[in-house]
């Protein structure tokens, strides 16, 4: 077998592999705001924080207070993650992001403004 051949292979069986590893997914329930933790295995675990939330912006108000009170209590991570009805959410400086798939786009949901609230992007004009 020539070395061009064996190259294929190995590069086709990796292929295989990685389309074998499961894609984490948030999860789907009506109504449900999680915190997200990273366990020492790299496993995500999702947390319950509120029930019969009515919408993703509230379930970011209520992630962004979890993220207050951590740091409040001395927590140093300044960035949390989160999932509503199959959405990934995450809180970092610039604001609150969304997305489809864990490792997938990222979209600008919240802003912060310039005294830390959180507003729809645009909703605060420059003066």
């Amino acid at each position: 077998m020539s070395r061009l051949a064996a190259t294929a292979i190995l590069i086709a069986a990796a292929a295989g592999l990685s389309a074998c590893e499961k894609e984490l997914e948030a999860p789907l329930d009506t109504g449900v705001c999680y915190a997200s933790s990273q366990g020492p295995n790299g496993e995500v675990k999702f947390n319950v924080v509120a029930r019969n939330v009515p919408n993703i912006e509230n379930c970011a108000a209520q992630l962004e207070g979890v993220r207050l009170r951590f740091l409040r209590m001395g927590g140093q991570n300044h960035e949390i993650s989160g999932a509503y009805q199959g959405n990934f959410l995450f809180l970092r400086s610039e604001g609150i992001f969304r997305a489809q798939h864990w490792e997938g786009n990222q979209y600008l949901m919240l802003v912060r403004s310039g005294d830390g609230r959180l507003v729809i992007p645009g909703a605060v004009g420059s003066e």
